[in-house]
């Protein structure tokens, strides 16, 4: 009876190489689309904005390299130094509001009531209406002539005269962000739902027979249940808020007189309304730093969490 003895090392070897090559190959092929795509549609245009914003091009000139002076030029600018302002007075508020109504309407849905399923529905259609459509209702509803908030609010005998949503540099603002709030807000309640439908029913039940009311179980039980998802959240909402450019771009197009303009709506005038590409280009930049700073926090405080 013959036995049956293992092959030698040396003859196996060549099978593994092969199988792994096989296996990276494949590797390849699958990531090859996504890599493209990326390199193409983000590090492409990226590497061409940096160059940009170190040159002096413009439109039908190609330019010459002039290192940091499109940045210097910025900074020296009046109107920019309001829309970086505004930006962060934008983006401030409008998470602020997001992430409380977000909250308290996500407290509302995850109770049991009746339709509480279309309701829920309901919630997202700000948030899946296309921007600028839902952008041009509101500037009719804020217009000077026929806005019918005006119109409501004088019948109701609340105000003598009309109120000048988008032609005071104040009420403007807080406007934009009003429409942002009421945009955004889905999104936040949806996604904070969610992280409330994981929590465990029982712990709330435990800490309501320690006498704890609704305010001291939401803020010792749920809130620090929901800071790893409240945290992403609102990261994502800061970045989409401060480089927001379509509603601005719609509702006031940066004014009355540049009071609204926030950097990516500025850098479009600059870039694309002035031809200057290279100074546009610096102009978006600025927010590049801002923005990683952000992120950066984020992925510490979160490791952070992970090792506590």
């Amino acid at each position: 009876m013959e036995v049956a003895l293992p092959r030698p090392r040396a003859a196996r070897e060549p099978f593994l190489t092969r199988s792994l090559d096989n296996e990276r190959l494949l590797a390849a092929i699958l990531l090859a689309p996504a890599v493209l795509i990326l390199a193409v549609f983000i590090a492409y245009p990226f590497v061409m904005g940096v160059w940009l914003s170190l040159s002096s091009t413009s439109v039908g000139n190609p330019g010459e390299f002039v290192g940091l002076k499109n940045f210097l030029k910025a900074w020296d600018d009046s109107i920019f130094r309001t829309a970086f302002g505004n930006t962060f007075f934008y983006t401030f508020w409008a998470t602020v509001f997001k992430l409380s109504l977000g909250m308290w309407v996500a407290l509302l849905l995850n109770r049991h009531f009746r339709g509480k399923r279309l309701v829920r529905a309901a919630m997202l259609l700000p948030f899946i209406i296309p921007t600028v459509l839902s952008t041009f209702a509101w500037r009719w509803m804020f217009d000077p002539t026929f806005s019918v908030l005006n119109w409501t609010l004088y019948k109701a005998g609340l105000i003598a005269t009309k109120l000048p949503f988008l032609s005071d540099s104040t009420w403007a603002m807080w406007c934009a962000i009003s429409i942002n709030t009421w945009r955004g807000m889905p999104f936040f309640a949806i996604t904070l739902l969610a992280g409330l439908q994981t929590i465990n029913p029982d712990l709330h039940e435990a800490a309501s027979l320690d006498g704890a009311n609704a305010w001291r179980r939401f803020w010792h039980v749920t809130w620090p249940l929901l800071k790893p998802v409240t945290l992403v959240v609102v990261v994502f909402s800061v970045i989409q808020t401060f480089s927001d450019f379509q509603l601005i771009y719609v509702l006031t197009g940066g004014g009355p007189a540049n009071s609204t303009h926030l950097v990516a709506t500025y850098a479009y005038q600059i870039g694309v309304g002035a031809g200057l590409l290279g100074e546009g280009a610096a102009i978006s930049l600025f927010m590049l730093p801002v923005l990683f700073f952000v992120v950066w926090m984020q992925l510490r405080y979160l490791r952070r969490l992970e090792g506590a």
